[in-house]
């Protein structure tokens, strides 16, 4: 995995700190030593002492004001995985608030953000006594901060507790958090404690980040991969760093590639060696591509479905992760490289020697692959009711800007993004990959915005997460737009009335129609939501009108909010249907399902263009 930002440092003592200075000043400006100058989150009385401070930095230091304190967390994971810095920080209140950010900050847990979480709490003198919004910090954030989770309790602590929360956020690309009580943050700082027993003087450099592997296990890799007549590549977010190494690799290799969805801007989807996405949303080369190769390397991915790796034996693995602890936990692999990408990727390219040059393996790839691009078109353009929300994406991917920041949301939503949007070099996309969280989209786009204010960013949003947080943090992008050098703010919203993933599980894996009680939502004028907000709104009903609210949403002077009305029995064909899945749907339709008449008039075109031979 690359860590980009890893020797990433300020300076010491960015700035001075005042006269009288506070506990607060104090750990503001040792974060900003390690490169935060940027925080997300909500005020409250539990964190005046910090929100105080960061006033005194004459905006030296931003606080980005969110509507809600998860947003605070998903944007704080974002906010590394754009480019916006070296460590992601979260601030919030007591009780409340750092309860609400909980789920954020695990977005970035287990996607491998390194963020710092400064936490509100009870005053010292109330501890223990039943006081208002008094929770148990250090039991509640036990699991997402894991890694290095302490309250400061005198000033003397601030300089220590800080170095060692980044330094651990950073080596280990996790989430740590310092619980902050309130009266300790007014306290005057104590910016050099005495060198006596009891007391630390420690540094904020950052470590250096991991290297390359032995020598002898590189040749063993390479021995392994380069004997393959197949070679399959699985690349994952931590191959962000190395883009010109896989390409580069691949070729040498001449293997074709597939990509998680964490990883999706690693390679160039245009190409015809690249596969696109693996897994239930991923594409039919892909699924092709890990059953038929005869090696695979797998680099700074850990995609967990078992199922869409070579079958146990097919294979030779290598795999390549800067966490050891990562190694042959999805396929048993015969070499386990632990290192940083690029430089773990540029000296097995020394030790392959000359590559193969053009291989049918590679020419039945790109036909594959070149097959199944021409298939969802196809789908893309079938008649659905009222608009297919294939056509959306595909109609979107004809005119992506070359810098454009992409935002996906979890759903639907997810699975036209991995088919149809063929992300290039110079574009940045992301989204919650392992926690799959939905409403995750609107606070990675603040994120994204505000690490780039100069590029057009497109959210793509399904109804229901829109309902979840969407709606509300519109008002944030309301409130800062006019600050961005590029206004270009693209949200699209699926309107299809309901959870439609939710509803095609629980067709899929147990037999049963979908319940209106639990996956049926309101149908809401999200266009004219936007136009309340001062923003642009755009109504989408028929198919004819998606090419033109495209053209002038990517050229508005101002954030613009797609309300798309499409068809909620638009099938989601994975790459492999099994005869279980089949057999399933089927059962849920006959027993009544209410969108039954949409399944029966899509599925059969869906289903032959997917899975029909192609040359």
């Amino acid at each position: 995995m690359s860590a980009d930002h890893v020797g990433t440092h300020v300076s010491a003592d960015p700035w001075p700190l005042p006269r009288a200075a506070s506990v607060a000043d104090h750990l503001v400006q040792r974060l900003a030593c390690w490169g935060v100058r940027r925080y997300f989150g909500f005020p409250g009385d539990g964190i005046n002492g910090m929100t105080s401070a960061l006033q005194r930095t004459n905006e030296q230091v931003q606080f980005v004001q969110v509507r809600h304190e998860e947003t605070a967390g998903f944007a704080a994971s974002a906010h590394v995985k754009y480019g916006g810095g070296p460590l992601g920080a979260v601030l919030v209140t007591s009780g409340p608030g750092a309860i609400h950010a909980l789920n954020g900050l695990y977005d970035a847990k287990l996607d491998h953000q390194p963020v710092v979480a400064l936490v509100g709490h009870t005053a010292l003198t109330a501890e223990g006594g039943g006081y208002y919004q008094e929770v148990d910090l250090l039991a509640l954030y036990k699991d997402v901060a894991a890694a290095f989770l302490a309250q400061l309790d005198h000033p003397s602590q601030v300089g220590h507790l800080v170095d060692r929360a980044c330094r651990t956020a950073l080596a280990r690309r996790t989430v740590t958090a310092l619980v902050l009580p309130l009266d300790v943050q007014d306290l005057p700082a104590v910016p050099d404690p005495p060198h006596a027993h009891g007391f630390y003087h420690t540094s904020s450099v950052p470590s250096s980040g991991p290297t390359t592997p032995p020598e002898a296990e590189i040749r063993h890799a390479a021995q392994v991969l380069g004997s393959g007549q197949r070679v399959a590549m699985l690349v994952g977010q931590g191959a962000l760093g190395a883009k010109n190494e896989v390409r580069e690799i691949a070729h040498r290799l001449g293997a074709g590639v597939a990509t998680a969805l964490l990883g999706f801007a690693t390679v160039d989807h245009r190409e015809p060696w690249v596969t696109g996405a693996i897994g239930l949303l991923g594409t039919r080369p892909s699924w092709q591509l890990m059953n038929q190769c005869d090696r695979l390397l797998i680099v700074g991915s850990n995609m967990p479905y078992s199922e869409y790796y070579p079958s146990p034996g097919q294979a030779r693995a290598v795999q390549i992760d800067h966490d050891a602890t990562q190694l042959g936990l999805r396929y048993p692999t015969e070499v386990n490289l632990t290192g940083d990408a690029a430089p773990t990727l540029r000296a097995l390219l020394a030790a392959l020697g000359p590559g193969p040059g053009p291989t049918r393996w590679r020419e039945t790839i790109a036909g594959a692959t070149a097959a199944w691009r021409q298939s969802q078109r196809e789908l893309a353009e079938q008649d659905a009711d009222p608009v297919n929300p294939q056509l959306l994406f595909a109609s979107l991917d004809e005119r992506l800007p070359d810098d454009v920041m992409l935002a996906v949301d979890c759903g639907t939503t997810t699975a036209w993004y991995a088919r149809h949007l063929k992300v290039r070099p110079g574009m940045l996309a992301s989204l919650s990959g392992t926690l799959l969280s939905m409403g995750g989209a609107m606070p990675y786009a603040l994120a994204a915005k505000f690490a780039h204010p100069d590029r057009p960013l497109v959210a793509l949003i399904g109804d229901g997460a829109m309902q979840m947080n969407g709606v509300n943090e519109l008002i944030t992008v309301a409130k800062y737009w006019q600050g961005w050098t590029d206004p270009r703010f693209v949200v699209l919203v699926l309107n299809n009335r309901q959870l439609a993933f939710v509803s095609w599980e629980q067709r899929s894996t147990e037999g049963t129609p979908m319940f209106p009680d639990s996956q049926q939502v309101p149908d809401i004028a999200y266009h004219r939501w936007a136009e309340v907000l001062g923003l642009r709104g755009e109504l989408v009903d028929r198919p004819d009108q998606v090419a033109d609210v495209w053209d002038r949403a990517l050229r508005a002077d101002r954030p613009t909010v797609i309300n798309a009305l499409v068809d909620p029995a638009e099938l989601m064909m994975p790459p492999h249907f099994t005869a279980e899945q089949a057999r399933n749907t089927a059962a849920a339709v006959l027993r009544g399902d209410s969108d039954r008449a949409g399944i029966i008039r899509r599925s059969v075109p869906s289903v032959v263009a997917t899975y029909r031979p192609r040359r």
